[in-house]
């Protein structure tokens, strides 16, 4: 092939899905000269599965990416068509926003993002190699292009090596019919790097005339709304749009079991491994087969389309069978595929072999971000673009980089779950990964995230205004309900048997009532007249931190112990076979992840606290360092 040399840049990013554009955009916003390349320009930021963003933990990760000034929240904010906080039902900690949102419109606007922004150029091109060339990389296009960079990020999604499976039909593609990425593959195994294959699988798409609503469930959207972005105005948001609910039978079941033969899943043509908790409706049937039915959500593509997306009936088997089990359902018997479901293989890393930057260890100046390290959805690739593109652009303008703790963040708690313990299927955030989920809410993301967005220069002033009012209007209420009395009376008496919990006899503190479990802050209102208006992120914010101020105390002091162990570092050059009584496994462990600290070290799988105590006492003999 016939090459020849382009521009130079400081920072490419390979790949325009949401890890690519968060990368590109803050690199660029942190003044660094950069490009990125995607398959097509038509579908930057797309959603090529579920038609939303946020859900429960990835609705913590939108908004820690809002606070830091990431993209996300303010591109769902714009493009949501219903919109409701999870988990209301449960505990604060767990309370998490999903949007459905307008898949193209989505688009659309992430397109002209990155097209306007400053210090980027976006090119539509397929990159086939990729090498070192002394301090610097040279990325080239299908087309012959090379493109000589400081620091690259794959952000390649699942398109490195992506190939479909419906039934016994296989081929290579990406999502969406989209060209795959293939020589892109075979250059990174050049470089040493530890590929592997995953799976993951997509539902169908259905006509919205073919199914009979009167059949089903609704599913409306909050009547008060909360935005991903502390800088969306929640009248600004539309809340329209109506999902539904149906369920699988043993009809359903009968004809998924007998096809089971014909799932390319269960044949063993798939190699990849798939994602552990978001399997496939055939995988539900077998490994949940107690269940009489199984739950899914019919959702809509955006407002200017007819498509539903099936949120939950995933599957690789035959179109014709596909076709044979949605009918099985109620409310589905007339139904139309649009898009057939399919499963998608693809190439991603041992993320054990990243730092906390994403900088692929022994490689300078590569970094992975969102599915190529080996995690799955929107959300937790967004944020790991971020995290690649900040550090990216920080180690070329000679900065310290920034990375992100497990007690500060579940942007923190995915990183290090990643880079430390690795992962055996695609990960996928939830709450129940982090030991700190009381303290890490998605209503105080900025109080614990947006100081370190300002100080990188990425909030704007209008911004940070807006935070410190907040911050400075919660502290205050919680100032005033602690110092203010309230008297009994019948009509508080009577609400508050009415929630179930005891009257008063005795004036009381509005926040001793608030710490009853029964009682809310809003269900207070009528009997508190110097209430101020406040938004329902700093009513919850204020609610959580009363009620709760115990069990907060008890998180920070965990989180003191945890920091603690942060601090004793583990020295770069150590040989862990020279430390003595240590297990040859944690020998193993310790030398492929090497390990900051023993924090980290701590929450290595095959490391025993054991093994832990070996290592500290051989480093407290060896302070000096000589014999490491």
């Amino acid at each position: 092939m016939i090459t020849y040399n382009a521009e130079n840049y400081d920072v490419a990013v390979i790949g325009g899905g949401h890890a690519g554009v968060e990368a590109a955009l803050v690199s660029a916003r942190l003044g660094v000269k950069t490009v990125m390349f995607s398959v097509t320009l038509d579908w930057i930021g797309n959603l090529p599965c579920n038609p939303s963003i946020g859900g429960t933990a990835k609705g913590h990760l939108v908004r820690e990416l809002d606070a830091l000034g990431g993209e996300m929240g303010k591109a769902a904010d714009k493009n949501t068509i219903q919109s409701r906080m999870l988990n209301r039902g449960k505990g604060p900690a767990v309370h998490s926003l999903r949007a459905q949102i307008d898949r193209r419109n989505y688009s659309a606007y992430m397109k002209h993002a990155v097209e306007k922004q400053e210090n980027l150029d976006v090119k539509q091109a397929e990159i086939i190699d990729l090498v070192k060339n002394g301090e610097n990389w040279v990325v080239t296009t299908k087309l012959g292009a090379k493109y000589t960079v400081k620091a690259v990020i794959l952000a390649t999604g699942t398109f490195l090596g992506g190939k479909i499976y419906v039934g016994e039909v296989n081929y290579y593609s990406g999502p969406d019919g989209l060209a795959p990425s293939l020589p892109l593959a075979e250059s990174l195994k050049k470089l040493g790097l530890p590929l592997r294959r995953f799976k993951t699988g997509t539902p169908a798409r259905v006509d919205r005339a073919s199914i009979d609503f009167s059949q089903l469930e609704i599913q409306y959207g909050d009547s008060e709304i909360t935005p991903f972005s502390f800088s969306t105005d929640p009248e600004t948001i539309n809340n329209t749009a109506v999902c539904h609910i149906a369920y699988t039978n043993s009809e359903t079941e009968r004809v998924i079991r007998d096809n089971l033969d014909r799932s390319p899943l269960y044949a063993g043509d798939i190699e990849g491994v798939g994602p552990r908790y978001c399997p496939s409706i055939e995988d539900k049937i077998v490994r949940f087969a107690d269940k009489k039915r199984h739950l899914l959500f019919i959702e809509p593509c955006g407002q200017e389309t007819e498509e539903l997306y099936l949120q939950g009936m995933s599957s690789s088997l035959p179109e014709e069978v596909q076709i044979q089990f949605y009918k099985t359902i109620k409310g589905f018997e007339n139904i139309k595929i649009m898009r057939n479901a399919y499963a998608i293989e693809y190439d991603c890393i041992d993320p054990t072999c990243l730092s906390y930057t994403l900088e692929i260890k022994g490689l300078d100046g590569l970094y992975g971000a969102g599915q190529f390290n080996g995690s799955s959805g929107y959300e937790e690739a967004a944020v790991q673009g971020f995290v690649a593109g900040v550090n990216a652009a920080l180690k070329l303008k000679g900065e310290p980089p920034v990375t992100f703790s497990r007690t500060e963040s579940y942007i923190g708690t995915l990183i290090d779950d990643l880079v430390t313990k690795g992962c055996s299927d695609p990960y996928r955030m939830m709450t129940s990964r982090s030991e700190y989920r009381l303290l890490l809410r998605q209503d105080n993301a900025d109080e614990r995230l947006m100081p370190t967005g300002r100080k990188l220069g990425l909030i704007s002033d209008r911004d940070w205004e807006n935070y410190l009012l907040r911050k400075e209007q919660k502290e205050r209420e919680i100032e005033r309900l602690k110092a203010t009395t309230v008297a009994p009376s019948d009509a508080l008496n009577q609400y508050l048997e009415s929630v179930g919990t005891a009257p008063m006899t005795t004036g009381l503190k509005l926040s001793e009532l608030i710490k009853r479990p029964q009682v809310t802050y809003d269900g207070l209102a009528a009997f508190d007249k110097d209430r101020p208006s406040l938004t329902i992120d700093v009513r919850e914010k204020i609610e959580t931190e009363i009620k709760y101020e115990g069990y907060i105390a008890r998180q920070k002091s965990a989180v003191d112990e945890m920091l603690r162990l942060e601090k004793k570092k583990i020295p770069e050059n150590i040989d862990y076979s020279k430390v003595g009584s240590l297990r040859l496994e944690a020998v193993e462990k310790l030398k492929k992840v090497r390990p900051k600290s023993i924090g980290q070290a701590s929450r290595i799988s095959g490391v025993s606290p054991a093994d832990l105590s070996v290592l500290i006492i051989y480093l407290e003999k060896n302070k000096n360092g000589e014999n490491l």
